[in-house]
């Protein structure tokens, strides 16, 4: 990598750190300033915009939790085994995020609602991804008879990521770690006892 890619590759990082503990509305460009180290002009060399940064850096989060599901899932082909899978990276996101503040879906899906429209939509690209994920998951443990052929890939999806991101908040909100715990819990159940075929 050449200097210039160093410094952007750092700027978008402390960026993402940033705006996923903060906010992109809370966080002005003298934030910016301060997390890299770097003057107003040499951030502007690398990006036209805030909004720009933004987009570069959301991209760089969600890149970090793609990473973490590859790595859990690597190996894995029973349907059963690749959901716990995905369970288990939620498991360490309070203790060892993928970027510093949480879960950068959800805070961004929080603060882009209406405020940002193009932060919004790749917002809802990062989580379409997601739900594709799970859904092909389920419907090729279908398929395989690892899962039971009721279930309903969609609504998977919808109950794994409500419940892991709820869990997430609350525990965030209150400081404690159970209510995310609790809700991997139940996911745990509900994945092999409701959704597994009984062996």
């Amino acid at each position: 990598m050449s200097k210039a890619q160093v410094t952007k590759a750092h700027i978008i990082e402390q960026a993402a750190a940033l705006f996923n503990q903060q906010g992109y509305a809370g966080s002005s460009m003298s934030d910016v300033m301060r997390v890299t180290g770097l003057q107003k002009g040499g951030i502007y060399n690398h990006f036209r915009s805030k909004d720009e940064l933004a987009l570069e850096a959301f991209g760089f989060a969600v890149e970090r939790i793609q990473q973490r599901f590859k790595g859990a899932l690597k190996g894995k082909r029973h349907a059963v085994d690749r959901l716990m899978a995905i369970l288990s990276v939620y498991g360490q996101f309070l203790e060892d995020p993928p970027v510093q503040g949480g879960c950068p879906l959800l805070n961004t899906a929080v603060e882009s609602d209406d405020a940002h429209p193009a932060l919004r939509a790749q917002t809802q690209l990062a989580m379409d991804a997601w739900r594709s994920l799970i859904e092909r998951i389920v419907e090729k443990g279908i398929a395989r008879g690892e899962l039971q052929s009721n279930v309903d890939a969609a609504t998977v999806a919808t109950i794994l990521i409500a419940t892991l991101e709820g869990g997430i908040m609350l525990s965030k909100l209150y400081g404690d770690p159970c209510h995310l715990e609790r809700s991997l819990a139940h996911l745990g159940l509900y994945v092999q006892h409701q959704l597994a075929v009984p062996s």
